[in-house]
């Protein structure tokens, strides 16, 4: 009986801490569960996008439907956020973001986390490091 008693103690105690695992690559301290606003300018170039986030290095990373674990990281021509629409083709998107569990989401900023890469990316986003 006490023997149970610990093992589910145990269990119970390390719960909490499967929030801070990281999957080795830096993109670990996502809070789960919350809600995170963008809105910008898109192009539709890539088709239509289920949701996305602004990434602390100014890139929007999107998603192409629910199923997708990994954000893409879109084009600085195709997305757009700003005061000024950049030409006609443009047209406005707004949503929200809600990570989940085991989603890769480079460069989120998000609940106050931090941007871990922040000063690695020597060729200043010229894409010559292709993620």
């Amino acid at each position: 009986m006490k023997r149970s008693i610990f093992v589910m103690s145990l269990a119970l105690v390390a719960l909490p801490l499967t929030a801070c695992v990281e999957d080795g690559y830096g993109y670990g301290g996502v809070y789960m569960g919350s809600v995170y606003p963008y809105s910008g300018y898109y192009d539709g170039f890539y088709g239509p996008i289920y949701d996305g986030y602004w990434g602390s290095n100014g890139y929007f990373y999107y998603r192409l439907g629910e199923q997708d674990r990994a954000y893409k990281r879109g084009d600085r021509s195709h997305f757009y956020r700003g005061r000024d629409v950049p030409n006609t083709r443009f047209h406005p998107i707004e949503g929200s973001t809600r990570p989940q569990q085991g989603a890769r989401m480079p460069h989120f900023g998000g609940a106050g986390g931090h941007d871990r890469h922040q000063g690695r990316d020597r060729d200043r986003d010229r894409d010559h490091g292709k993620p």
